[in-house]
């Protein structure tokens, strides 16, 4: 897989700048790629917890299904992201995890996140940045959830992802995929369908945003960010200097 198509070559790069090392290292937890479907689950609550993935091409979430049915999803994964690493000194999966859209994952068992640890000093600070920006996206998802109104929720949600997309998307505008049904952000932010389809009516009457099929539009996303009281902190990761200086 060549740099140019490396989606976690580009994510990494957004925390530090890599060695052709590096990238070398990177590009090798990306060798054996394999094509999954929509739908398709990477893995169950309480699996065995062995391996990590890279997400080289579609979307995917992690989620728990609750004794009465209904599904909480607590992450959305995006294209370059690295899954797993929560639960690195887990024997068992805390979450599952689906793939929203048909896509490539690369898996690679634990073992080889540790020789790349021994082998560069660079990405091992990067894997804490990422599984640290990891944790503080659950804790913001903790916040919408318990202390957002519905348009609020939904206006951060989307905002969030086109901001994200930013890092692995070299020419990303305002106009993107977002591949999540109804039902989907729903789950997302414990709110129904319908509750869903109504705040995004209100949206495009407001003229803050288009939503058709899976493609959304900001329209203003000065005014969406304002709607969702965005403080992206939580966003402006970067790694401390590491030269002792």
């Amino acid at each position: 897989m060549s740099e140019t198509d490396s989606c976690i070559i580009r994510h990494f790069r957004h925390y530090a700048d890599l060695t052709e090392s590096d990238e070398a290292l990177l590009d090798s937890l990306e060798r054996e790629p394999r094509e999954v479907e929509r739908g398709e689950a990477l893995w169950q609550t309480d699996d065995p917890a062995g391996r990590f993935c890279t997400l080289s091409k579609g979307w995917a979430y992690s989620f728990r299904d609750m004794e009465d049915g209904s599904r909480q999803i607590l992450e959305i994964l995006l294209p370059g992201d690295v899954i797993g690493l929560r639960e690195f000194a887990f024997h068992e999966r805390l979450s599952g995890v689906m793939m929203i859209d048909d896509g490539v994952v690369c898996d690679f068992p634990h073992r080889r996140l540790v020789e790349v640890f021994r082998e560069s000093f660079t990405l091992s600070m990067i894997f804490f940045a990422v599984s640290s920006q990891q944790q503080a996206l659950l804790t913001e998802r903790l916040i919408n959830l318990a202390r957002r109104s519905a348009r609020q929720k939904l206006a951060h949600l989307i905002y969030e992802m086109y901001i994200r997309l930013q890092r692995t998307m070299p020419h990303a505008t305002r106009r993107f995929r977002l591949p999540l049904s109804q039902q989907q952000l729903g789950d997302a932010l414990g709110l129904t369908s319908v509750h869903v389809s109504r705040t995004l009516s209100g949206f495009r009457e407001d003229g803050l945003l288009i939503r058709e099929r899976q493609w959304v539009e900001l329209l203003d996303p000065d005014a969406l960010a304002h709607e969702a009281e965005f403080a992206g902190r939580y966003l402006r990761d970067s790694l401390w200097p590491t030269s002792g200086e």
